[in-house]
């Protein structure tokens, strides 16, 4: 049977802060090298799935130029899909922006339909996990499903960030319910779905019309299919699954790649994620430097009585003399000045720290501490837990004490950007 997958990748994620200021979430580096949708992309090529819609809308940019052709993907083919990109367009009589993940299939559907698939299998562009698809698909057939939805249990104190399944003895759902309050269990919607092509087409064709609906797969599709009788059934995953779409859960899917052995490996030569990587050097650490429990990417410079602990250093990262990184992510080509100390800390790209900078420590509550793409922090500034510093600043963008406290913000003077923390 002939499957086409389409990756929903259009999210503003708008809760990984300064993050996406510049780039859509699932463009989001994360683990050094990779990209977030890297983990879907490679999912499905390892699945031996090579025909691949990527619906994108918000900041599409860096999206774009990490895809191109499909290439590190094998992606790059004609004869049996390869990969394409679809964003947001206006033609007579037709909307333009996408209001939620159904409406961005059902703008696209005359595209997804192209060729006639069997089945279309829908995924989230913003998810780190390995999963091998054909396992779903061929549960899907076995069912004689109508739809069928990866599940996978969550932790009870974050099952209100979830659509909650409720299923029967042979796993076909009896109840859904999108993001509930107070959750009647912790089985968790994982927004993979496959669909049979002409129940898709129905349902979103009926959703298109309902001027009550909010036009999601989670909030309207989901349930809606659950009340009306369809054949719809819950497929369990129990490998490692992690919904990035907050800067804790960011931070703390990193801290899982610390852990020996870690829950998610990176280095099993069965099932490879691809990315997109430039050509650098490899990483050199200077005679007297400490590198504990971390991830260091090519290009990376550590010097002399430099630390890094229980942290994950992109490719270019350089971390001058003395300067101390602990339970933090850099990303690339970021600088760390002399003396530097960054502590439970996220940078974004091309950072310039100054020397005897302090960024973020041990808080009460944990809170991390931002600093966005392309910032200078100033030498001798120093950071608060929980503090935040947007994109471009400058260090004529500080207070005159150079100390930014818990919970503020500091933006460049030069543009505003909203961004919620």
């Amino acid at each position: 049977m002939k499957t086409r997958v389409v990756i929903l990748a259009g999210g503003e994620g708008s809760r990984l802060s300064i993050l996406t200021s510049k780039r859509t979430k699932p463009a989001v580096p994360f683990a050094g090298k990779y990209r977030i949708i890297d983990f879907a992309l490679s999912n499905c090529v390892n699945s031996g799935l090579f025909d691949v819609m990527v619906v994108a809308q918000y900041r599409p940019h860096s999206l774009i130029e990490h895809i191109g052709s499909g290439a590190p993907w094998d992606l790059n083919r004609d004869w049996t899909g390869g990969v394409r990109i679809y964003t947001p367009y206006r033609a007579r009589n037709e909307a333009g922006w996408y209001v939620g993940t159904a409406d961005a299939v059902q703008q696209n559907f005359r595209f997804v339909k192209a060729g006639q698939p069997d089945q279309v299998l829908v995924l989230s562009g913003d998810h780190i996990y390995k999963m091998n698809y054909e396992k779903m698909l061929s549960f899907h057939r076995s069912n004689g499903a109508d739809l069928t939805m990866a599940v996978i249990r969550v932790p009870e104190e974050e099952a209100s960030r979830f659509g909650i399944v409720g299923i029967e003895s042979d796993f076909r759902v009896n109840s859904f319910v999108e993001k509930p309050p107070n959750p009647p269990s912790n089985l968790a919607n994982m927004g993979i779905y496959v669909f049979n092509l002409d129940v898709l087409d129905k349902v979103l064709l009926e959703d298109h019309a309902r001027p009550d609906s909010s036009h999601d797969f989670g909030k309207d599709i989901l349930p809606r299919m659950v009340e009306q009788g369809y054949r719809v059934f819950a497929f369990p995953f129990r490998g490692y699954w992690r919904d990035v779409g907050t800067v804790q859960s960011y931070w703390e899917a990193h801290m899982d790649l610390l852990e020996v052995p870690p829950p998610l490996d990176l280095y099993d030569r069965s099932w490879i994620v691809h990315t997109r990587t430039e050509e650098r050097p490899p990483m050199r650490i200077a005679s007297g430097a400490e590198v504990r429990d971390s991830m260091i990417s090519d290009g990376c410079i550590i010097e002399r009585g430099a630390i890094v602990e229980h942290s994950v250093l992109s490719p270019g990262v350089v971390v001058r003399e003395g300067a101390i990184i602990r339970d933090s992510v850099v990303l690339t080509d970021t600088r760390i000045g002399p003396e530097a100390r960054l502590t439970r800390a996220i940078l974004d790209k091309r950072i310039r720290v100054g020397r005897g900078a302090v960024i973020g420590g041990e808080a009460a509550g944990g809170m991390l501490t931002l600093v966005g793409k392309g910032s200078v922090v100033p030498e001798g500034a120093v950071l608060e837990p929980g503090a935040l510093v947007g994109t471009d600043v400058t260090p004529e963008d500080f207070p005159a004490d150079l100390r930014v406290a818990s919970g503020a913000y500091v933006e460049t003077r030069r543009r505003a950007y909203k961004v919620q923390a």
